[in-house]
């Protein structure tokens, strides 16, 4: 596979060195994320030890670039899904990031994205 979006959820895996992830991941020619992605895991950071870890992690990743048309969208799906699906506003980027640049999006939270017309979600078979 190409490009492939990894959301937070699969990089945390992979930081953990969680095996089966770690192999899917190297499948991948460009395992891509984005600002979002890079913010939630320095968050969830619980010392400045694990934080630089968690950078140097994400050196492994691509950066996908903020644009225009990702802030539209992610606005666009925010105002149809949130009082509908729940859909919160980093999932709405990560998503919209996902449908702009046309990659699958890699994700175990399945049902926060299923329900957004033309999203592509990485499978593992």
């Amino acid at each position: 596979m190409e490009n492939v979006f990894i959301d937070s959820c699969i990089v945390i895996d992979y930081i953990k060195g969680v095996p089966n992830i770690k192999n899917e991941i190297k499948k991948i020619k460009k395992p891509c994320i984005n600002f979002i992605v890079e913010m939630e895991l320095m968050q969830g950071a619980n010392n400045k030890r694990e934080l630089q870890m968690i950078k140097k992690e994400l050196r492994s990743f691509w950066r996908l670039p903020m644009k225009n048309d990702i802030a539209k969208l992610s606005t666009e799906l925010i105002d149809f899904y949130s009082l509908s699906h729940g859909l919160t506003i980093p999932d709405g980027i990560i998503a919209s990031t996902s449908l702009i640049f046309d990659i699958p999006l890699f994700t175990y939270n399945l049902k926060d994205f299923k329900f957004i017309p033309n999203i592509k979600l990485y499978d593992t078979n």
